[in-house]
């Protein structure tokens, strides 16, 4: 168990103490943003990719 004032050693989902509010919020966001800004490259990766196979250039 994480004591309070205690540093994380790893930022995967499964090692961050979800119970304390402040780490829940904050790793809440950082993962959010992380999914928004993956999903906005695999659009633009899979919109390209089609652009190239139909020849628009």
């Amino acid at each position: 168990m994480i004591r309070f004032g205690e540093t994380l050693h790893s930022c995967l989902p499964q090692d961050i103490p979800w119970f304390l509010p402040d780490h829940a919020i904050f790793f809440g966001a950082f993962y959010a943003a992380l999914f928004v800004i993956g999903a906005g490259l695999g659009f633009v990766i899979l919109k390209s990719l089609r652009d190239l196979r139909k020849g628009d250039h």
